[in-house]
């Protein structure tokens, strides 16, 4: 395991996203970054209601835990349900043991 800027990292296990995942999880990023320009943008006006500002950088926190929902799945699905047969339980439990605390 290696620390890239005070995250774990595990260089020899690469981010298994089936493709289907992998473009459904793209798309809804750039529908995100859409999401905040408009928050920039509304931002930048004078008359941009706070509370419409705070909805709309909910909505962005939401769609940012459904993503963050596929990518866990995946994990879940690629490497969790595998460790038993690769003989890496305790491994595997201290890495979802270290997940949970940006969940």
């Amino acid at each position: 395991m290696t620390a890239v800027k005070g995250h774990a990292h595990h260089a020899h296990h690469g981010l298994k996203l089936d493709l289907t995942v992998r473009a459904d999880a793209r798309r809804r990023l750039q529908s995100i970054r859409g999401h905040v320009e408009g928050i920039l943008r509304m931002l930048e006006e004078d008359g941009a209601y706070c509370v419409d500002v705070l909805k709309q950088i909910k909505a962005v926190e939401g769609a940012l835990g459904r993503v963050g929902d596929i990518v866990l799945r995946s994990h879940l699905a690629e490497h969790v349900v595998t460790a038993a047969a690769r003989g890496d339980e305790a491994r595997m439990v201290d890495e979802l043991m270290e997940l949970l605390k940006y969940r």
